[in-house]
This record gives structure tokens, sequence and C-alpha cells, in this order.
């Protein structure tokens, strides 16, 4: 299972390039397997390239390495951001050299880990991801039963909208994320339409509208994240995840029925950088932070009014117990 988001190229500290700015409001499309990042493999130079997702959890990981790879050890850091799959072709061929946050490739990691080899498995970066259907804790609260799919048929007249018609509204993000929305609406004979809010911002900015006026809302969301913080909000029960489910939906994923796993995220390197990157590969391969230190630079960003870097910066002055571990022995 995976998370897919729209990206776009941002090459910073160049006349004439586009400064990319890790924000919710730097979303564009690119195809970066067609595109150079003019630091990627640049011989001779203490320069590193980093993929950011659209999402602000995945923005604040590359921010806060950023900031520590730049201000502590002396780099050029250099941010590209592309769709999920493309990333994989990219990391392969040395367009970037990292990822910092991935949710479940596995054709690619057949393919470019273990067979050609030319991406490196970089670990976890300690946060536990998870995927599923939530409503807000005020109307959980009102209407339990509300949190088991079995009764979700008998609240869609209370979920429609405009733009799902006669059937209850399920909100997910972007068309571009992968998501096992529609096939579990189908499969469990759901009442429900799917609706795009367009982008995690968006998505956002619809749930804080109907927390604000306390309707009830049924929505795709995912943890780590910020929101949680300011709209508290209640799993809904789907059929549980199995291995088996999971199998017979990667042969057709029309067919999954059950819940999203429970995905420990993962850091991926091209295979020439995690040989030959020296103290940026090794500081990279240990970076790993927990979900609540995630969330505070996300929310910073998100919601607080800081950019990445001076969100990043707060971070890094409140935990340096944390980041130094992460330093190569002669930088600590």
């Amino acid at each position: 299972m995976s998370r897919k988001r729209t990206m776009t190229i941002g090459a910073a500290a160049l006349a004439g390039a586009a400064v990319l700015s890790l924000s919710l409001s730097s979303c564009g499309k690119a195809d970066m397997t067609k595109q150079t990042s003019p630091f990627a493999a640049a011989k001779g130079s203490k320069s590193v390239t980093l993929s950011v997702q659209t999402w602000v959890g995945a923005q604040s990981n590359v921010a806060v390495a950023k900031y520590l790879l730049e201000h502590e050890m002396g780099y050029h850091v250099d941010t590209v951001q592309v769709d999920e799959i493309p990333a994989w072709d990219a990391l392969s061929q040395g367009r970037v050299d990292a990822i910092l946050e991935d949710w479940g490739h596995p054709d690619q990691e057949k393919r470019y880990v273990k067979d050609k080899k030319t991406i490196t498995a970089g670990g976890g970066n300690g946060v536990t991801g998870h995927i599923g259907w939530f409503v807000p804790k005020y109307w959980a609260d009102k209407h339990p039963e509300v949190k088991n799919w079995k009764n979700l048929n008998k609240f869609a007249k209370q979920l429609r909208t405009s733009e799902s018609g006669n059937k209850g509204q399920l909100m997910d993000g972007s068309p571009s994320y992968v998501t096992n929305d529609k096939a579990l609406v189908k499969n469990l004979k759901l009442n429900y339409e799917v609706v795009f809010a367009g982008s995690e911002a968006a998505q956002i900015t619809q749930i804080q509208q109907f927390a604000k006026a306390k309707k009830p809302f049924l929505t795709y969301w995912y943890e780590p994240q910020w929101l949680f913080n300011q709209v508290p909000m209640e799993e809904v029960k789907l059929p549980k995840y199995t291995d088996a489910c999971a199998a017979k939906g990667t042969k057709d994923p029309k067919s999954i029925d059950c819940a999203y796993p429970t995905t420990p995220l993962q850091k991926f390197f091209n295979t020439e950088f995690a040989k030959k990157g020296g103290s940026a590969a090794a500081f990279l391969k240990n970076f790993k932070w927990t979900k609540d230190d995630q969330n505070e630079v996300s929310e910073s960003i998100a919601s607080g009014g800081l950019s990445a870097d001076e969100a990043a910066k707060r971070w890094v002055d409140k935990h340096p117990d944390v980041w130094k571990k992460w330093l190569p022995k002669a930088k600590k």
C-alpha cells in the first residue's frame, strides 16, 4: 500500500532557476526521469539531492535533514519534488540521492533493490505510518456505532454533499494518491461516493471547516499527521488487514476488501551515493526520529506560519539530544 503525491522540480541557489520552498503551496507536476538536478552527482562537490514529497510529514523529514546537513556539516542540499513512483526511477538513475519517507512500493523494491541493485535500502526513519478512514471525535462520541464499517450505510444520508449526490461522501485528498477506497466502497457494498478534495492542503481545509461547524464527515486520513492535534478523530474499523488480502490486492487492486496495513516508513538511497556519499550518506542512514518529532515540525510549517527552514531550526534548537546521534562520529 502506498500514498502517491504530485510533485515538482526545484533547484535552489541557481540564478534563474526555480527555488523550491518546502511548503504546502509548492506543489506542481514534473517528471524527474526526464530532468536532472544540477547538483545531483556533481563530482567533487559537497552536495546532496533529496526527494521531497508534498505531504507535510515528509517535508518535515527533509527540512530537518537539510538544515543539519547545511548548518552542521557544510553541505549544499538541493531538493526536488517528483511523483512518488517516478521518484524511484530518478533515485535509480542518480538524479536524486535519497528518499526519506517511503510508504511501501514492493514492485519498485523488487526491480531496483533486489534485481538491479541500483537502489539501497536505508532503514526505517523511526516513524510508523497508518492509513485509514476517520470520523470526527465529536460525532463519534454521539454515535459510537459509526466507528464500525458495518454501520456506515446507516449514516450515509447524513454525509451527503453536493459532490456525492444521493450517496454519502468519503473524502479523499488528491486524485494522484494511491488508495484502496473505491475498491473498498464497492466490495463492502457501501452507499458512498469517493470525492477528492484535490490535495492534502485542500483536504485539511475541508476538515477544519467541517470541524468548525461541528458537521459530521468521513475521510481517508493517515498517521502521523499534525492535524489530529487540532481536530481529534476516531478511526473507523474496516475488515481486518491480512497478508492474503494484500496478496490478492497486489494481483488485482480492485479486489481489496480489507483495512490498510500499518507501515514502518523507510528510507532509500541511490546505491552509488550509499557507497560513496561519505558523511552525508552516514548521516542520512542514522536519521531516525519519532512521530511526535515529525508532527512538531509539521504543525509549525502547516499551522504555525513558519517556513520549513524556520521550523527545522526551532526543532533542532530544542532537540540536540536527538539529532546529535545522527552525526557521523567525527562531527559529534
